[in-house]
């Protein structure tokens, strides 16, 4: 929400209807570390080994 005026209730209007998944999301996303990890798995092979390790560090489930 570039420009977004933090101290308006308007702005925030998606927010309440936000369940804790979606802003579980956007706090991961947001993690500096999280991305530096995403980059590496994205550059990498992608072995199964390696998305089990990302996937366990991070707390995440892929469904398929």
């Amino acid at each position: 929400m570039p420009g977004a005026d933090w101290r308006s209730e308007n702005a925030y209007h998606a927010a309440k209807a936000a369940e804790a998944v979606d802003i579980a999301w956007e706090w991961l996303r947001r993690d500096c570390e999280y991305q530096k990890d995403f980059g590496a798995l994205v550059r990498s092979e992608q072995s199964s080994a390696t998305s089990d390790r990302f996937r366990r560090k991070w707390g995440l489930t892929f469904c398929s």
